[in-house]
């Protein structure tokens, strides 16, 4: 910044170091007027911020393409690891750091007045989100005249609501081709899944995302297993008996000898031989959920083994940092049994702030390079960033750790360092 206080053309990274230098050391203003009006500067300045994170996420983009495509590398290969880089730079996951980078070329590429109103302070992120969602559909022609319609006037597109961003550009979108909703349909039912969270107080979040039919079906059919249960005396809650009546149509034992039999479902749960056996209270780990109460691991394990379907491993880690004991392979895909270990090891994808759940068992150092199938050179990663580490320019090695945990350090085509540290199994407290 200039002793002006204008910006120059580039802003470069030591300029915003300065910048966060200085709000972090600030104080507010005395008097509540200029306490809101700060808040509102404030509010233009990180929409700005967003609006030059956009552009720069898709110069970068662009000039990974070019590099890419100039290496020879196959047109459909040459997006891989751009999110990823992306994501790392953000501190989110791999999915995120996919989502900014869609919209970033988006709205370079074809939506330049709602990355005017971005850049200038006007809009948020999330209202520029919405508009490329919702045209997201039509022809490149038909976007950027939605574009100028709704957006080329950033002050008038400030006092809409987001609500009223959503319909505009829905309406223009229809007008425009009466055929979106056709693809917009058949776009959205590609999308139908099925995810967990993590809840507070041992309790999860299943989430399924259904066409809408099939959605109102499902909730229909739970509300009237509750009604039913209620109209007999049944003293649970309505959401109570629709939650245990959704466990029961899907896990549960057939209700009839004509239902087809339930699959078997397979919780693998982490826990210390002393938390197990009771003398210690150390939190337990289930996989796909995070950590759990030592009462509530032994309830389970209880619960199995009075059902005869328990099954006990050993996984054997040091005693002071809990980092899992090594198993050699020599093999080229990961025994079970090591894949296994290493699941038990990296319950999510190791990448850093990737939380996705782990599909690839992956050499860190490749096995086409030579790569030993071991304990130490496998990690657990999700299929996005099993794949962005394939990209050229990534490098990724398994490195000493002074307390024994796995460690990998992963460098990006920049020349960027990330570390990441396996967390640690659950062990007895010293005594």
């Amino acid at each position: 910044m200039s002793e002006t206080g204008r910006l120059a053309d580039t802003v470069t990274t030591t300029d915003v170091e300065h910048w966060v230098q200085a709000l972090a050391a600030a104080t507010g203003p005395d008097e509540q007027p200029e306490r809101i009006d700060l808040l509102r500067a404030l509010e233009r300045l990180t929409c700005a911020a967003a609006g030059l994170q956009a552009q720069v996420t898709a110069d970068f983009a662009a000039e990974q393409r070019r590099a890419a495509a100039d290496a020879g590398v196959a047109r459909e290969r040459r997006d891989r690891g751009i999110a990823s880089q992306i994501a790392l730079a953000r501190r989110e996951s791999p999915h995120r750091g996919g989502i900014h980078l869609g919209l970033a070329t988006a709205l370079a590429a074809e939506l330049p007045h709602t990355l005017g109103a971005l850049r200038g302070g006007w809009i948020t992120e999330w209202r520029a989100t919405q508009i490329a969602r919702e045209t997201a559909c039509l022809s490149i022609e038909d976007r950027a005249e939605i574009d100028r319609k709704l957006a080329s006037d950033p002050e008038r597109l400030e006092k809409m609501s987001d609500n009223d961003t959503v319909a505009s550009a829905r309406q223009m979108a229809y007008q425009a081709d009466k055929q979106v909703w056709v693809r917009r349909k058949a776009k959205a039912h590609t999308e139908r899944r099925v995810s967990i969270r993590p809840a507070p107080d041992t309790m999860a979040y299943v989430t399924a995302l259904l066409p809408m039919a099939e959605g109102v079906a499902c909730h229909a059919a739970l509300a009237a297993a509750a009604a039913s249960a209620t109209a007999t005396g049944d003293e649970r809650t309505r959401g109570q008996i629709m939650a245990d009546t959704l466990v029961a149509r899907i896990i549960a034992a057939a209700i009839d000898d004509t239902a087809a039999p339930v699959s078997p479902v397979r919780v693998h749960l982490t826990v210390s031989d002393r938390t197990l056996f009771g003398s210690r209270d150390e939190t337990a780990h289930v996989r796909g959920y995070g950590p759990i109460p030592a009462d509530v691991a032994r309830e389970l394990v209880h619960a199995a083994a009075t059902s005869g379907v328990a099954e006990l491993r050993r996984v054997y880690t040091r005693p002071d940092t809990g980092a899992v004991v090594a198993m050699d392979r020599n093999t080229r895909l990961f025994p079970a049994s090591l894949a296994e270990l290493i699941r038990l090891r990296d319950p999510v994808c190791r990448t850093p702030w990737c939380d996705a759940p782990v599909r690839h068992i992956d050499h860190i150092h490749p096995a086409a390079d030579g790569g030993p199938t071991t304990l130490e050179n496998g990690q657990g990663l999700c299929e996005a960033c099993n794949y962005a580490k394939q990209a050229p320019g990534w490098v990724a090695e398994s490195i000493n750790s002074p307390d024994g945990r796995h460690r990998v350090r992963i460098t990006t085509p920049t020349g960027h360092t990330h570390h990441s540290l396996a967390p640690p199994a659950p062990r007895p407290a010293v005594a």
